[in-house]
């Protein structure tokens, strides 16, 4: 490829891309890779990455494919993780001398951390940490409260002859 910069013939580099990137993107997508990591395995940079996503659409959709496979796994551990799960196990015990398998079923209980979480992000208008509360002006005391808070209460501002009723009460002590 050749172009033309003020009159003189310049050699672009040749494109690294190849096809079988789309495989290797999309195989490092699916176990988790981040955009980044895999223009490491493809020995580009991130930037040409990106450049390649937008030149290269079934690049793009590989790796959102990719993506969505491994967030869709991480969503199912959280789920498992939120509800609890059983899994089968194995102990290797001695019994004079000869090595003796068991196998049982090992129960993870549910994590509470997993589940407010998964709840938070599903539902956030029932699992949100703040709640918004509306004071209403139907009760007097709310309704001081607001004004003074505001600064538009009259209830605390002294009035203009109050230096003087509480000097006259000083002297009539």
């Amino acid at each position: 490829m050749q172009s033309t910069r003020a009159g003189v013939r310049v050699m672009a580099r040749p494109s690294k891309w190849q096809e079988e990137f789309i495989r290797i993107a999309a195989a490092f997508a699916k176990f988790g890779a981040t955009d980044r990591e895999i223009a490491e395995m493809l020995s580009v940079s991130e930037r040409t990455l990106n450049y390649w996503k937008i030149a290269h659409p079934r690049l793009s959709a590989a790796l959102r494919v990719g993506k969505e496979a491994a967030d869709a796994r991480v969503e199912m551990a959280l789920y498992r993780r939120a509800i609890g799960y059983s899994y089968d196990a194995v102990k290797i015990v001695q019994n004079r001398g000869a090595a003796i398998e068991h196998v049982y079923v090992e129960h993870v209980p549910p994590d509470i951390k997993a589940c407010i979480f998964w709840l938070k992000n599903r539902k956030p208008a029932e699992w949100c940490d703040r709640m918004g509360h509306q004071h209403t002006a139907e009760d007097p005391l709310a309704s001081l409260i607001m004004e003074i808070a505001s600064g538009t209460s009259s209830a605390l501002r002294p009035s203009p002859d109050a230096a003087t009723n509480h000097a006259q009460d000083i002297y009539d002590d």
